[in-house]
């Protein structure tokens, strides 16, 4: 090998091979309430403090900041919160 010379490791990309998922698909609930609480998923390793959350009649839906799970509203039997 010469002075001028680098060696880069192999990756999927430089050897035509798909490269593996990164992260898993985010978890997306259909709820059926405006006000939605997550705690993440312990099971996964994702468990974090409960929050509370309001998703948007804009959107409808709401991701958590913690784990970035998607709460999306079903709009057909949604029912008001108390």
């Amino acid at each position: 090998m010469t002075e001028n010379e680098f060696v880069l490791p192999e990756s999927p990309l430089s050897t035509g091979q798909d490269a593996p998922d990164a992260f898993p698909p985010l978890e997306t609930e259909t709820v059926t309430s405006w006000k939605v609480a997550c705690q993440g998923d312990e099971s996964r390793g994702l468990g974090h403090p409960r929050v509370w959350m309001q998703i948007s009649p804009f959107t409808g839906y709401v991701d958590c900041a913690y784990c970035d799970k998607r709460f999306v509203v079903d709009r057909e039997h949604v029912h008001d919160d108390h």
